[in-house]
């Protein structure tokens, strides 16, 4: 399944149907009586969440949408039907925005949050509202008014506790595979991970923790390099950050992975000063390629230094990987006890 997480649509509301010029005929009723009904109500367009889509791929096929318009007003004081409403659904964790303000019409975080984003028209009176002591006979009724209509910008943001960063090639990949179900593609050449990844890492009977593979970060991802800038907003609603490293190739020196962590989260920081707030935890991954696990000490004191919590890590072969589940558990427990 192709996975689109930002789409433009055009939408408008259901018109407004007309009110009615009608007359009853009865016997002492002055030209019959006006009995004309009001127009229905135009549909509404509304957008709802659901967690049984995980993409806005629906809307890259389809981009124009619209409402029902309401029924035209009847006789005997009968009003027209309402039009139907054009209800959209899309994966949670969607924000809708107006294209030409920006402005931030609603954040769908829930199932069942919804939003009507165009409303309807109101239906026109009838001639049955215009009738008067003077004006008995009235042979005229009012159009239905015209439904909104506007561009709004659909833009999924993923719902996960969870989000793997670091550089492209880290293993983050085929650490969420090794601790969960999920099946990413895992190759050796730069941005194999052309789409987030989500996967359930099971810690008990009745707890679970969602984990989100972003795709590498680059230099400059902040300002659209690699592909960050299409894909840094993923990590935003993520509560605990884990920073994979990789340290093969060794002989580069302690200096060059840690300039490699700064890097990262040097790009996190242009992106949005709050991602660096979130905890974050440091995984050394790709130990089983080193040949002399002496000097991997001297790694781990050196991030130590800087902070965060660090683990030694092999996605390949899970060695350290459930300290490091353990460890992640831990820091999203402590955030949601406060």
């Amino acid at each position: 399944m192709r996975f689109v997480d930002e789409v433009k649509i055009h939408v408008r509301a259901g018109d407004g149907g007309k009110g009615c010029v009608s007359f009853r005929r009865e016997k002492y009723v002055p030209k019959g009586g006006p009995d004309g009904g009001d127009g229905g109500k135009g549909g509404d367009v509304v957008i709802k969440a659901t967690s049984a889509k995980q993409t806005l791929l629906d809307f890259h096929f389809q981009s124009h949408f619209k409402a029902d318009r309401g029924a035209i007003g009847r006789g005997k004081q009968q009003t027209g039907k309402n039009g139907k409403d054009c209800s959209l659904l899309v994966p949670a964790g969607t924000q809708v925005r107006d294209a030409d303000s920006g402005e931030l019409l609603g954040d769908l975080t829930q199932d069942d949050d919804y939003l009507v984003i165009a409303k309807g028209g109101q239906g026109g009176k009838g001639n049955m509202r215009f009738a008067t002591a003077t004006r008995r006979a009235p042979r005229i009724a009012q159009p239905g008014r015209p439904g909104e209509e506007r561009h709004v910008i659909l833009e999924l943001k993923l719902l996960a506790d969870v989000g793997l960063i670091g550089l492209p090639n880290g293993g983050k990949s085929t650490l969420i595979s090794r601790i969960s179900a999920a099946r990413p593609k895992i190759a050796d050449y730069p941005f194999t991970t052309l789409v987030p990844n989500l996967g359930v890492v099971r810690l008990g009977l009745d707890d679970s923790m969602v984990v989100a593979d972003i795709p590498g970060l680059i230099e400059g991802a902040h300002r659209g390099a690699g592909l960050g800038l299409k894909f840094l907003r993923h990590i935003e609603r993520t509560s605990v950050l884990v920073h994979i490293i990789d340290i093969s190739g060794w002989e580069r020196g302690v200096q060059a992975f840690v300039d490699n962590y700064h890097q990262v989260n040097h790009e996190l920081g242009k992106f949005s000063s709050e991602l660096l707030d979130k905890p974050q935890i440091v995984a050394l991954n790709k130990i089983d390629l080193l040949a002399d696990r002496a000097p991997l000490e001297e790694l781990l004191a050196a991030f130590r230094e800087l902070g965060p919590p660090v683990h030694a890590i092999s996605a390949v072969t899970g060695e350290g990987t459930q300290e490091l589940i353990w460890e992640t558990a831990e820091q999203l427990a402590q955030l949601r006890n406060g």
